[in-house]
């Protein structure tokens, strides 16, 4: 499982798109859960988590998808500047 993450700067009153757009991901082959969270100090920003069970769900999975042409089209506008998206993996501490 790996997890991607995103700060999402939002345009003020865009806020509700996502909405649509998490029913979209959530019906996405590999997809394995999301959580959206906004930054108490800068209201604007939103930090997005998704589950996905490979790097290869998500891209090429899900941004090669038709669903996602639909998702770009809800949230695409509502970012400025347009989010840096990285993947991570679990680490094992000693």
């Amino acid at each position: 499982m790996i997890l991607e993450h995103a700060i999402l700067p939002v345009v003020p009153g865009r806020e509700a798109a996502f909405a649509e757009a998490k029913a979209i991901i959530a019906a996405m082959p590999g997809f394995g859960g999301l959580e959206l969270s906004r930054s108490i100090e800068t209201p604007n920003e939103y930090l997005l988590l998704v589950r996905w069970e490979s790097v290869e769900a998500h891209d090429p999975g899900f941004r090669g998808s038709a669903q996602y042409g639909r998702w770009r089209e809800l949230l695409h506008g509502f970012y400025a500047p347009f989010p840096v998206v990285e993947h991570f993996t679990g680490v094992a501490l000693a």
